[in-house]
């Protein structure tokens, strides 16, 4: 099995350990690689798009030739999780902010998504959210964080924080506007992990 993670910009590392802990924690051997330019997509087993700034990402995956490869290996069935930047990068439908900067989208789930619907940086917090099949609350780390603001109904709401959807699967897609890579809860990384067998 092989786990990429896209590297070109954002919480890259972060993602690498995580998802390496999750492996670990789950005895499956699997390597976990780090993708910066194209060819590699193709070869991977499960992909992670990480947080970062969402239009600087878009536009660089479209430079390097990751966008489409990322787009192919989707509409194949291969699981992709997408964290806050990657959350937006997945999505259909972006808001005016979106429309604005001509932000490139991955355009893969049924999802409307409003880029920076928990503010700024400083805006940045922490809330327990309950997310479904995990049992136990959840606590999410929000970082300039996007939000869900509709989905089609082929999307199951997994979780939702101050009546926002926070997080949504649609298939063998996974978008997150919280980071549970920068916790050390693994539950979601375990979660991402039973969708690739």
């Amino acid at each position: 099995m092989r786990i990429g993670v896209i590297a070109i910009q954002g919480n890259v590392e972060e993602h690498v350990n995580a998802i390496s802990r999750a492996l670990k924690q789950s005895n499956l051997e699997a390597e976990v690689i780090k993708i910066k330019h194209s060819g590699l997509v193709p070869v991977c087993d499960a992909i992670i798009l990480p947080g970062g700034e969402s239009t600087t990402l878009g536009r660089l995956m479209e430079r390097e030739g990751i966008a489409d490869e990322i787009k192919k290996v989707a509409i194949a069935g291969v699981p992709v999780m997408g964290t806050c930047a990657g959350l937006v990068l997945l999505a259909k439908y972006g808001d005016m902010q979106v429309e604005r900067t001509k932000q490139p989208l991955l355009r893969l789930m049924d999802i409307h998504v409003n880029r920076n619907a928990f503010g700024r940086q400083r805006e940045s917090y922490e809330c327990q959210v309950d997310f479904k099949g995990l049992g136990l609350p959840f606590n999410a780390v929000f970082i300039r964080a996007p939000a869900i603001t509709g989905c089609g109904k082929n999307v199951e709401i997994l979780s939702k924080c101050n009546g926002l959807i926070v997080a949504a699967r649609e298939k063998n897609m996974l978008a997150l506007a919280f980071h549970p890579e920068l916790t050390d809860d693994m539950r979601i990384h375990h979660y991402f992990l039973k969708m690739v067998g």
